[in-house]
């Protein structure tokens, strides 16, 4: 059984990606960070890995954590694109008529502000973390609360889902990178996705060069995001996602920018993401 870290508590969309990776036997090792996420994976004594949200559809790239990424030794060994869908949950027994109030993180009661404005009664308590709001309810038994939270929350918890899916935004997908040791991290042969960082100079084109070599070798850039060096004269260093048909396609390519890059340093190559 694997022993992966996430970031926040038991029926959280963390564990929901974990599960989704790892099979629904997974044993997550909850962290209340993305920075203790990432020191557990890479203890071999701790984990086996861990699962990181590293952007989301609506509201973007989580750019910390590319910085957590770049300064650790993991590699992405594959991804997962969960949708977030965001349920109202009760202990049993309580109708919609009995709640006073809905506790839930501040994020999850604006992505469902829809339709918590339909009931202008309720009383808006913002928590720490959806599934610890989950956790909370089942705990005091309440029979007026309800809690904002993933399906896997009501299962864990034994609370009934009273409302579905009241995210305002059904369309919302958050991409989670499966992390693990270098040692322990398998080559898949079948990958057709690569992470990789790199460093230009502040050169007229340079950043185009690269891009140009990217695109004559047949490589789809599907992220391309900048972060300024600390300590440099406007230098700055790029994550990219790309996809390719084959392995030796991308090596290929790799060994075409290499000479007019800096830096370049390949974060994992693994199978692309599956929407669930």
């Amino acid at each position: 059984m694997a022993r992966i870290s996430i970031q926040g508590y038991e029926g959280s969309f963390h564990q929901v990606a974990a599960q989704e990776f790892f099979g629904k036997d997974v044993e997550v090792i909850t962290c209340s960070t993305f920075r203790e996420v990432v020191r557990v994976a890479s203890s071999k004594k701790e984990s086996d890995g861990g699962i990181m949200a590293i952007e989301n559809s609506i509201a973007g790239s989580i750019l910390p954590n590319y910085n957590l990424l770049q300064k650790s030794d993991l590699r992405i060994v594959g991804e997962i694109y969960l949708q977030i869908g965001q349920n109202l949950l009760v202990n049993p027994g309580v109708k919609l008529e009995d709640i006073r109030e809905v506790h839930s993180h501040h994020m999850a009661l604006l992505q469902c502000i829809d339709f918590l404005e339909k009931h202008p009664h309720w009383k808006l308590v913002e928590t720490e973390d959806t599934a610890l709001s989950a956790k909370h309810l089942h705990q005091h038994r309440s029979k007026h609360v309800a809690a904002i939270a993933s399906r896997l929350a009501a299962e864990l918890f034994g609370l009934n889902v009273l409302a579905p899916d009241i995210q305002t935004m059904k369309n919302n997908y958050t991409r989670f990178l499966v992390l693990q040791r270098e040692a322990t991290a398998v080559p898949d042969e079948s990958a057709d996705k690569a992470s990789v960082n790199f460093h230009t100079d502040h050169s007229r084109g340079s950043l185009a060069r690269v891009l140009t070599r990217i695109a004559e070798g047949g490589i789809n850039l599907s992220k391309l995001q900048s972060f300024p060096i600390p300590g440099s004269d406007w230098e700055y260093s790029f994550h990219a996602d790309m996809e390719f048909d084959s392995l030796e396609q991308f090596h290929r390519v790799i060994g075409s920018i290499g000479p007019i890059t800096a830096e370049l340093k390949v974060y994992g190559i693994y199978k692309k993401g599956k929407t669930v």
